[in-house]
């Protein structure tokens, strides 16, 4: 039997996220000012023709699922990546630390010039329409963050952890991922994460702190054929 977090983007466009879907029954897809994720809800040739006519010259859709993903036709895949998907084992506290702020709209520019340099993973100036992002500033400079992306029910992912090279080394990184997971908990939600697979650093620390491996992941690059 299949998981609700196996397809994560189409379980959440579904239910949680479905005020920021485009699509239908077949397939569908983030706002494009929000991300470029989507998802099919199967594999059937009906599914993957719909998902093709989601997709605008020039984009990049991306599919994240535990099984690779098939290409529609008239659609290339660019690229492909291994990930895990990691889960909380146990929920985890809330924590508090005077030096972390929820970020605002005011803050979008910044959070995208941070993601960019770190490349947590796909990261847009309207990531913060996913849920609530926190961060810490030095000299009003923002130089760490994390916040909350594909929401189920009774799931959220902890994601858009990343910080500034200026700042390494002083365990922000796990302290934002602690942060984090201890909100979404305290509402009673597991908190789920992706990860290259081959991002053994990150992997560590998710370990380290509680999380334990769900299932190894696809995520595949799609345009349209030129």
């Amino acid at each position: 039997m299949s998981h609700i977090l196996d397809r994560p983007i189409w379980s959440a466009l579904g239910t949680r996220h479905s005020a920021l879907a485009q699509g239908g029954a077949l397939a569908r897809r983030y706002l494009p000012s929000v991300s470029l994720f989507s998802a099919t809800g199967d594999d059937r040739p009906e599914s993957l023709k719909a998902l093709r006519a989601l997709a605008s010259p020039g984009e990049t859709l991306l599919v994240v699922q535990s099984t690779e993903a098939l290409v529609p036709d008239g659609m290339t895949a660019v690229s492909r990546a291994s990930l895990v998907q990691m889960l909380a084992a146990e929920p985890l506290p809330e924590i508090a630390d005077p030096r972390v702020e929820l970020l605002g709209e005011e803050d979008a520019q910044a959070m995208l010039e941070l993601a960019t340099l770190t490349k947590p993973g796909p990261f847009t100036l309207g990531a913060q329409r996913f849920g609530s992002f926190w961060g810490i500033k030095q000299g009003g400079r923002l130089v760490a963050m994390a916040g909350e992306r594909l929401k189920q029910p009774g799931y959220t992912e902890l994601s858009g952890v990343c910080t500034h090279p200026d700042a390494r080394g002083r365990g922000l990184g796990r302290l934002m991922s602690l942060y984090v997971a201890g909100k979404i908990c305290t509402r009673g939600e597991r908190v789920s994460l992706h990860s290259y697979a081959t991002n053994t650093a990150a992997i560590t620390l998710y370990g380290s702190i509680g999380f334990k491996l769900r299932s190894d992941m696809h995520v595949t690059a799609l345009t349209l054929t030129q």
